[in-house]
């Protein structure tokens, strides 16, 4: 009977698979209707509210999985999931999915230097190469600071580079794929985002710590925070329930993601984590647990180029106003996701969204998550 049951199931499905995407759609839209919510409490208009952000977005963009997280106030996290973890296998998405979270990584790496600078170590006015000597001096010198706000100069990807499948043992020698390359500019002169210089900002808080930069963030951010999942992204590890990743063809049918080892960016967009790992990273902050107030400040102030015009970018993060609060987010994009995490300390409200589809529109889903927060009365 057990053979019989087996060859049965592989017919079906086996014979099935051209008709998905016919069926895609409202399989979705079934199990965007059948979330699975871990432990937490937000108001009640924000659960009902929150799904239907979420089961819109995933049937515009035919997304597999959604998984959110939520805090406000003092009260507990509030996470849900929607979708499938795994398409190939129909393995549901639940809160406890472990996703890629891209460049969601980037203010982890500037709450690490700014805890060091709390303690002395770190000078964000010094040259990177106080920190990390191997790092060759470049026509101008190069801060800390300038490197936590895109200033540096430092290039981003070249040609193949983002869709990397090399495994790189450590961040020094992650580092040397662009360390001999000359600066794009002089650095503070223009705002270029470069995920590379928060590689080299990550060695000088390696550097500068004295500890393995993944061995510092675990130590000194997820664990006061309570960041149980959040891990480096090893493509060779076993990670009990990790996403995996898809992107749409031209004619809006899904296919797997490209390959990629992200192990030659940690410290700009190499973790993988949870929604709830990046809320109560967002509730840490706020509650003091891993920064100090004038830290946090300072990392949420717009920050400003050598002619005076303020960029838009903190240490770390984006900033913006909506309804005259500030808001401090930071997006993802990488193979196989699209993340977003935003932060509103005047109502504390932490909110994150984690995607295995490229281009999903996550910040859309978690501006819409934060409209639909807002409009209820504090």
């Amino acid at each position: 009977m057990g053979k019989v049951l087996t060859v049965t199931v592989f017919a079906v499905f086996g014979g099935a698979w051209y008709m998905w995407d016919m069926v895609r759609a409202r399989l979705l839209w079934v199990l965007a209707l059948c979330s699975i919510r871990l432990a937490g409490e937000v108001p009640a208009a924000a659960v009902e509210s929150i799904p239907r952000v979420v089961s819109e977005a995933m049937q515009r963009r035919h997304i597999p999985a959604v998984s959110v997280a939520v805090w406000e106030g003092e009260g507990p996290v509030w996470a849900s999931a929607w979708g499938f973890a795994d398409v190939e296998n129909f393995t549901p998405a639940t809160p406890a999915t472990v996703f890629r979270i891209g460049s969601v990584s980037k203010p982890f790496t500037a709450v690490a230097a700014l805890q060091l600078v709390e303690e002395g170590k770190l000078d964000l006015e010094a040259e990177v190469q106080r920190y990390v000597p191997s790092f060759p001096r470049k026509r101008w010198p190069v801060t800390v600071r300038e490197l936590l706000c895109h200033q540096a100069g430092i290039r981003n990807y070249g040609a193949g580079e983002f869709d990397s499948t090399r495994h790189y043992a450590s961040l020094g020698e992650a580092v040397q794929i662009f360390a001999r390359d000359p600066l794009q500019q002089e650095p503070g002169t223009k705002y270029a985002y470069t995920t590379y210089g928060f590689n080299l900002a990550g060695a000088a808080v390696e550097g500068a710590a004295g500890v393995p930069f993944a061995e510092q963030v675990k130590k000194r951010i997820l664990e006061p925070a309570g960041a149980e999942r959040m891990q480096p992204d090893d493509v060779y590890r076993i990670v009990p329930y990790r996403a995996h990743g898809y992107r749409t063809r031209s004619d809006g049918t899904l296919e797997n993601c490209a390959l990629a080892d992200t192990s030659n960016k940690l410290p700009g967009g190499g973790w993988l984590a949870t929604a709830a790992d990046l809320v109560e990273f967002g509730r840490a902050i706020l509650q003091g647990k891993l920064l100090k107030p004038e830290s946090v400040e300072a990392m949420w102030t717009p920050q400003k180029l050598a002619s005076g015009e303020a960029t838009g970018y903190g240490l770390g993060w984006g900033l913006y106003r909506q309804e005259a609060l500030l808001v401090a987010e930071h997006s993802g994009t990488q193979q196989g996701i699209k993340s977003h995490l935003l932060i509103v300390p005047e109502r504390r409200l932490v909110i994150a969204v984690l995607t295995n589809l490229e281009e999903s529109g996550a910040p859309e889903i978690g501006r819409g998550m934060l409209a639909e927060m807002l409009r209820r009365p504090q």
